[in-house]
């Protein structure tokens, strides 16, 4: 199916060993790394401002939407990786082989855009995270953003092990930080339990507070928790275990840990993203921070009279919180940055086959992405501190509702190619059940993004849009629409022509 150069991340391909003869648990920890890079898009600064934000404006409502959505991603990484490792392919190459290259061309420029709308929410994240621990003015700390090329340089040195060590090192530390602060905040557990029950109300466009409706915060909950680089980026990663590929229990052997890995991992994101729509309702009396953003947060867990009960009180006055906070928002930013750009790699030279090193890859995409933050904070740094807080927000979150629109453009192929026998073999396509989750997720999530798209785009003209810029939203939605519709039958179409993968 691929030649020996063709071999996605070529650097780390079949590079770790897996012990044989061992047990479970010694397996398991050789198979595990992948699905901790993976899970760190999943608690990226995207999903703190979706989730805290949605706590904030819905109370509990929407952690069904995190639950419900973690678990789709389980069902979705799963098949990334078993495409990786049966086909020796990931995403964008198998997408690639069995598409036209006009299509593939612009598949790639979709992903690319996604990759930038994810950099974007790492990029504010970073910036607020070194303006909050170290006073560096805003515009500066974006423009710091981009010397991670450096770290990415050390990180290319130590190893791919080492890397998937560093990532779960930083992701426990943003567990830590966020279960503390729950577990002083006392939440009424029984609102909790009852906030995990799915709901009508967390997918109806009314009530609106603070510019979101409970539809449009659960798309954006999705596209921060079901991110279309994830797929690709799992589909390169969970080849770097080296197996005789001519044994197909070896390859079932290792499809079932790198599921055993991912689900860990993905469970364990999912219960930080939960801890953070806890925090907002929890933590902070109920009304008391007028200012959602990142900067809000941070000065209302430094204020005594802000938070919710006396032990909280107490931790905030010593500055406790808020530092914790700060350096958690740096882990991610930081963790983010090294999947970010391994995914960016996969996808380029899927795609199109270019190289480029990991740097120079890396130092392109973040002079990119910081152009429309260096904007937003230019536009209203006049305008006071709140409102620029909160049009960093907006950014953000918007963001990540763009990555909601471009899902399905990452799951329809993925479903495809997993289904198919031709692709996969009888023993690792798609069961039946595997089937219909995946085909109803994708109608379902494309459904409620046309339904949203109107809603979204009259977001940008502000809180009260007059009526030409309702009608004007309207009519660019229709074009979305059309041209989302047309993307995916074209889409459809490609790949069951090219029955059988071919080299380009």
């Amino acid at each position: 199916m691929t030649r020996p150069q063709d071999l996605s991340l070529s650097d780390i391909n079949s590079t770790v060993e897996v012990p044989e003869g061992h047990s479970f648990w010694k397996t398991l920890l050789a198979y595990s790394g992948p699905g901790a890079l993976v899970a760190v898009g999943y608690m990226d600064p995207g999903n703190w401002s979706t989730s805290i934000t949605g706590g904030q404006n819905f109370q509990y409502l929407l952690l069904s939407i995190i639950v419900i959505s973690s678990l789709l991603a389980m069902l979705l990484q799963n098949m990334a990786a078993k495409l990786g490792i049966v086909c020796q392919l990931d995403l964008a190459q198998a997408i690639r082989a069995r598409t036209s290259r006009r299509l593939g061309f612009i598949f790639w420029i979709l992903t690319e855009l996604a990759i930038m709308a994810t950099d974007i929410a790492e990029v504010i994240g970073a910036a607020i995270a070194l303006y909050l621990l170290f006073k560096i003015p805003i515009f500066l700390a974006v423009v710091i953003t981009v010397l991670d090329v450096f770290l990415l340089l050390l990180l290319n040195r130590i190893g791919f092990r080492k890397i998937e060590a560093l990532v779960v090192c930083l992701i426990f530390v943003i567990l830590f930080v966020f279960l503390y602060q729950i577990i002083l905040s006392q939440p009424a557990w029984h609102q909790v339990a009852k906030g995990l029950i799915p709901s009508w109300a967390s997918v109806q466009t009314s009530p609106k507070i603070g510019g979101q409706t409970p539809l449009s915060a659960s798309l954006g909950i999705i596209g921060a928790t079901i991110m279309p680089h994830n797929l690709f980026l799992h589909s390169a990663i969970s080849q770097s275990r080296k197996i005789d590929r001519t044994d197909s229990s070896k390859v079932a052997e290792a499809v079932r840990f790198s599921n055993w890995d991912s689900n860990i991992q993905l469970s364990l994101a999912m219960v930080v993203n939960a801890l953070l729509l806890i925090m907002g309702v929890a933590v902070f009396k109920s009304g008391a921070v007028q200012d959602p953003s990142f900067f809000g947060l941070y000065q209302a867990l430094s204020n005594p009279d802000m938070v919710s009960n006396p032990v909280l009180a107490e931790a905030a006055r010593s500055g406790v919180l808020s530092t914790l906070f700060a350096v958690a928002l740096l882990a991610s930013g930081q963790n983010s940055t090294i999947t970010g750009t391994i995914t960016g790699q996969v996808i380029m030279e899927g795609f199109i086959h270019l190289r480029l090193p990991l740097w120079l890859r890396r130092l392109v995409t973040r002079l990119i992405a910081i152009i429309p933050v260096v904007v937003c904070v230019a536009i209203t740094s006049h305008q006071g501190s709140l409102d620029e807080h909160q049009a960093l927000n907006n950014l953000m979150n918007n963001s990540q509702v763009f990555l909601a629109l471009a899902l399905p453009f990452s799951i329809v192929p993925l479903l495809m190619l997993t289904d198919s026998a031709a692709q996969m073999g009888n023993q690792f396509k798609n069961t039946r059940w595997v089937k219909v989750m995946g085909w109803l997720t994708v109608i379902i999530l494309t459904l409620l993004n046309l339904i949203s798209i109107s809603s979204q785009i009259a977001g940008f003209f502000g809180d009260n849009p007059s009526s030409q810029d309702l009608l004007l939203s309207q009519v660019i939605s229709i074009g979305i629409i059309l041209a989302m519709i047309g993307l995916l039958i074209w889409t459809i179409i490609d790949i069951r022509r090219f029955t059988h993968p071919k080299q380009k």
